[in-house]
């Protein structure tokens, strides 16, 4: 228990002064006298609060390492669904590079036909017209 220097008799001289009589300059004094020694009980010094905030940093970096961790896993997971996704149902796509569109036949197919699809040449791309 922390204890402050509180001059009990030069406050009840302090109060006879101001116009008390000596049984309220007593109680007022007894009051002052428990107020102080409660609150200082609940008062943090110094050391207290560098304990506090050497602790604070320790939970917040194990948190840190705790959220990492958490992330990598949910990262891992949802790249191997994307690639399980992919094994059970591939995408029937091809890359084919740009320029190789305009100098190659395409399949043209008619629904209607029934046919097996026609290969006809791509149409050759011509630059708009300048208007008159």
């Amino acid at each position: 228990m922390t204890a402050i220097a509180f001059d009990t008799l030069r406050y009840v001289k302090t109060l006879r002064a101001a116009g008390f009589d000596e049984q309220q300059a007593e109680a007022l004094t007894e009051g002052q006298r428990e107020i102080l020694s409660a609150n200082l009980d609940d008062l943090a010094t110094k050391r207290d609060m560098t304990e506090l905030k050497v602790e604070l940093k320790r939970d917040i970096k194990e948190l840190e390492l705790r959220m990492v961790i958490k992330m990598g896993v949910m990262i891992l997971g949802g790249v191997g669904l994307v690639v399980t996704a992919n094994r059970l149902w591939p995408v029937p796509v091809q890359y084919v590079p740009a320029g190789l569109l305009s100098s190659h036949q395409m399949p043209i197919v008619d629904p209607g036909a029934g046919k097996s699809p026609v290969l006809q040449p791509a149409l050759p791309r011509t630059a708009p017209e300048a208007e008159k």
